[in-house]
């Protein structure tokens, strides 16, 4: 889950199928702070948002209920006539918007219709969205751009870069005898713990208000170790290792190579 800044506004994004859906529930606090919900059903009782949506499902959507969309589209813009995200959902298979209950959730919409939204709450928050979803696009482009030139550069590490204040901070502590007798959820979990020293979730209660989760923040260096750690760990899996004791050996290796990569320098460039 991320989020972006817009006019003071938090405005959650996820990703649903490879593709990014933005929270109307978040757009709509824009008109109506403390019944954002309401503004979402007054936008799905318009004409034209039924038949934006349609169209949009016609053309993304193969399993889209075009009868029961045409029963939305001839009672839309009466007086009578209200439409719920849930109801929109059930009734036509429609993927182009989520709705979820409980802690986290909200309504999300597919980029597309979420600054169609936008537009109708506010022309010029609209586009101060836009400008910081292309922000957002951009600086993941980045990202994985500069992850590549990070692979294509291993090899080539070769000289001091860093601080010992920098190599205390980075450097992971020895994992307590507690951590090892702990059995993870996930692999991915276990290298979390090997290397940064606590959990996905661990990480996320510590920090409620960070966006994206504990590997985003990685430096360079810990992304070369995390690499190395996920090929040992699979081939320790293979020899039958017990979970407990990959822990142990892991955390030695994250310690002892990040150790090594902190007496390196172009890692350090590339950030």
């Amino acid at each position: 889950m991320k989020k972006l800044v817009v006019q003071d506004t938090l405005v959650s994004l996820t990703r649903v199928h490879d593709d990014d859906y933005i929270s109307l529930t978040d757009i709509a606090r824009v008109r109506n702070p403390d019944e954002p919900k309401d503004v979402v059903k007054n936008w799905l009782r318009n004409r034209a948002t039924v038949e934006f949506l349609g169209l949009w499902e016609k053309i993304n959507n193969a399993a889209f209920k075009g009868v029961e969309f045409d029963s939305f589209r001839l009672q839309a813009g009466s007086n009578s006539f209200t439409l719920s995200p849930n109801k929109w959902i059930e009734a036509t298979g429609a993927i182009g918007i989520k709705s979820t209950a409980g802690r986290g959730g909200g309504t999300y919409a597919h980029r597309d219709i979420a600054f169609e939204f936008a537009s109708w709450v506010s022309a010029e928050f609209k586009l101060y969205l836009i400008k910081e979803f292309q922000r957002l696009k951009e600086d993941e482009a980045i990202r994985l751009e500069s992850g590549w030139d990070i692979k294509r550069s291993l090899a080539r590490i070769n000289y001091k870069i860093h601080t010992d204040a920098i190599k205390e901070t980075i450097i992971p502590h020895s994992i307590t005898s507690a951590q090892t007798g702990y059995i993870y959820a996930s692999e991915a979990d276990l290298l979390n713990v090997a290397l940064f020293g606590m959990t996905a979730k661990e990480w996320r209660d510590k920090n409620p208000n960070q966006p994206g989760n504990i590997r985003d923040g990685a430096t360079v260096e810990q992304l070369v170790v995390l690499s190395n750690l996920e090929s040992l760990n699979a081939a320790f899996i293979r020899q039958g290792l017990a979970q407990a004791e990959r822990l142990m050996v892991l955390n030695e290796l994250a310690i002892s190579q990040l150790r090594s990569l902190m007496g390196f320098n172009t890692a350090g460039k590339l950030k």
